[in-house]
């Protein structure tokens, strides 16, 4: 031990020569020039020094090693955080970003959904935060509410044993009074949509005067859906001493150029992800419509082929609910969750594992390194926000070169997670019907059948084929009769057909392709930098919604609310021509009665839309559009003709999409 501590091969040398002495010779007698002149060691000594390095050495090895997020510089009292999230290592973004945020430093990255994000700037930036201050200090914008809903919860798992951490998330769509209640309790972390933040940020309701670091979550789709200029009058209106994140899964010229405006010398990075999906395994997904996802559910287990099956939601709630109603159908079935004790979840995929439980309903935590091989089916009941959870998720089924299936339920808000779902993982997400009532009620008659002829199969078959026949004997009853009131005792109240579908509502069929590039792959013959093409199968109408330019709305308002509630494509929403007290938006008409009563209740700029139809196109003051260029930004065309009162405007400014 103590020669492999010894710093060189001179002092090796030395101390061998001490155990083993050569044999003395004239010329060994005298000492070298450069030879040390060594004292003579106690024997005692020497070996208390030995055990004292030895037990030193043994120290230094019993170490633990240091964990992945505390050698990027996060302080060890985030630890049980992370061991809860199941993080075991950083993903590529969060070691290339955090270490920059920590330092204060402003960070430029490009990075796609699904590469763990959230947490390279969350991390950081919570350890900063002054808990006694009452008051926002990190803002995050994000260009839809469910991205800034999904961000909010992040940050509130990431704080829950910081004390006195408060987040909050506002957007547009939802009623300013809880909002304001949350701001007036005093929050630290503020996530939401540019136009609802901006909102408050004129009421002066939300103050940010206090702010330590502002992100630009997914700056290329607030590029995308009109949101710059909101974006960039927020930016105006924060403290000049502020930190700044952007991150962005593509880099157009306009990102760069706010990048380049309102960045402090950013450290840039740029993350390529190469997570894909395995090949075996077939991907479909059922936009959620018409039918209750419960019902939903328990027709796709009636009608798949199944062995093992996997289902995901997202809460620890949602895991008690739908096992209790797979429970009730008659599925064996148990839930799996985080609250569950350690001892109770390996006994539990052990039943799965046996066949002794066909469907265990889990959340990503709790499922996090489950291995089954006989998983055929993987049901995403809620879509996971991140695509990386996803993959993992799906990664349950298709082992070992076996075929799997993955079904996702995505609500119709829920298109753009799809969307880039399938961007991340480089494959498409196949479209699947709904099994109809008829197609189920086929499958129990087949099952019901099979039943009857185990039945014939049974050890007391005779028994009861003399007792059956003795009362028929006695109550004169026709067979048939007697079989049907066996099959009633054998079926219950529960009734074995399901009543039939009602008939489908009109559908759009839309036939769209969308293109927007930017910078040099944009100069194509044909096709001008910047523009958006579209090419819809159905006709596009004017629709009135009841708001105007004296209320301050502005298009990209427009834009997000009808995306984000009527779960409509943008690519799908045409002209719009703000007026001054209502605006008309071009969309299909074939979805009036689904727009109606999606945004009901849909609020922008504090008022109600009331979207309704334009019976009479012609009424509508006349538009003559002429070019419109502002600040090199977003090139439109708009009007400068006053217009006459008629329909309700003195003015109207045409914002033409594309």
């Amino acid at each position: 031990m103590l020669l492999s501590l010894l710093p060189t091969p001179e002092l090796t040398q030395e101390i061998k020569s001490l155990e083993h002495p050569p044999i003395a010779s004239p010329a060994a007698a005298a000492p070298a020039e450069d030879s040390l002149d060594w004292p003579e060691l106690d024997e005692d000594l020497d070996e208390e020094m030995l055990d004292e390095m030895d037990a030193a050495a043994d120290d230094e090895d019993s170490l633990p090693p240091i964990h992945p997020f505390v050698a990027l510089g996060l302080p060890d009292s985030l630890l049980p955080t992370l061991e809860a999230q199941g993080y075991e290592s950083p993903t590529a973004v969060q070691q290339a970003t955090i270490p920059h945020l920590l330092k204060g430093r402003d960070v430029l990255a490009q990075a796609q959904t699904g590469t763990g994000k959230t947490a390279a700037f969350a991390l950081p930036l919570i350890t900063r935060l002054d808990r006694a201050l009452k008051s926002p200090q990190i803002l995050v914008l994000a260009p839809t509410r469910e991205l800034a809903i999904q961000v909010a919860e992040s940050f509130e798992s990431y704080t829950k044993d910081l004390k006195g951490v408060r987040v909050t998330s506002i957007y547009g769509g939802q009623s300013y009074e809880p909002q304001l209640k949350q701001l007036s309790r005093g929050v630290q972390i503020v996530v939401g949509t540019p136009g609802r933040v901006m909102d408050h940020m004129r009421k002066g309701t939300l103050n940010l005067e206090h702010l330590q670091a502002l992100v630009l979550d997914e700056a290329d789709e607030m590029l995308r859906m009109g949101f710059v200029d909101d974006v960039e009058w927020v930016l105006q209106h924060l403290p000049e001493e502020r930190q700044m994140a952007l991150f962005s899964a593509t880099m157009p010229a306009e990102i760069r150029r706010l990048a380049h405006t309102y960045l402090n010398d950013p450290a840039e990075v740029t993350i390529r992800l190469k997570t894909m999906t395995a090949e075996t395994i077939h991907q479909r997904y059922w936009l959620v419509q018409g039918v209750d996802k419960n019902e939903a559910l328990s027709r796709m287990l009636e009608a798949e082929e199944t062995d093992g099956v996997m289902i995901f939601v997202r809460t620890k709630q949602a895991t008690l609910e739908v096992a209790e109603y797979l429970d009730a159908k008659g599925y064996s079935v148990a839930p799996l969750n985080g609250d569950f004790p350690q001892a109770q979840r390996e006994r539990t995929v052990d039943q799965l594992r046996k066949g002794k439980i066909e469907i265990l309903v889990a959340t990503d935590v709790a499922a996090r390194g489950l291995d089954v091989e006989r998983i055929s089916h993987v049901i995403n009941y809620d879509i996971p926000y991140d695509p990386e959870s996803y993959v993992h998720r799906i990664g349950r089924t298709g082992r070992a070169g076996r075929s799997g299936h993955a079904i996702l339920l995505v609500r119709p808000r829920e298109q753009r997670l799809l969307k880039t779902i399938e961007k991340v993982t480089r494959q498409p997400v196949e479209p699947m019907q709904l099994p109809s009532a008829e197609v189920i009620n086929a499958r129990r008659i087949e099952r019901f059948k099979a039943q009857l002829t185990k039945g014939l199969e049974g050890k007391q078959h005779a028994f009861f084929r003399e007792l059956i026949a003795a009362y028929q004997s006695e109550s004169n009853t026709d067979p048939l009769d007697l079989a049907a009131a066996l099959a009633c005792l054998f079926q219950g109240d529960k009734p074995l057909l399901l009543p039939k579908d009602p008939p489908p509502p009109p559908k759009a069929a839309f036939k769209t392709t969308e293109r927007r590039e930017y910078g040099a792959a944009a100069e194509r013959p044909g096709k001008k930098r910047g523009e958006r093409r579209m090419n819809f199968d159905v006709e596009m109408v004017p629709f009135r919604i009841e708001v105007g330019r004296t209320h301050g709305v502005r298009p990209g308002q427009i834009v997000g609310a009808i995306a984000n509630e009527a779960g409509l494509d943008s690519a799908h929403i045409g002209d719009i021509q703000l007026y001054e007290q209502f605006t008309t938006v071009d969309l299909p008409e074939a979805l009036e009665s689904h727009l109606s009563r999606a945004l009901q209740r849909t609020r922008v700029a504090g008022r109600l839309l009331k979207l309704s139809k334009v019976d009479d196109p012609g009424s509508l003051p006349p538009a003559r559009r002429v070019p419109f260029e502002k600040k090199g930004k977003f090139k439109g065309k708009f009007s400068d003709k006053p217009r006459s009162k008629k329909g309700g405007g003195a003015s109207a400014k045409p914002f033409r999409r594309g």
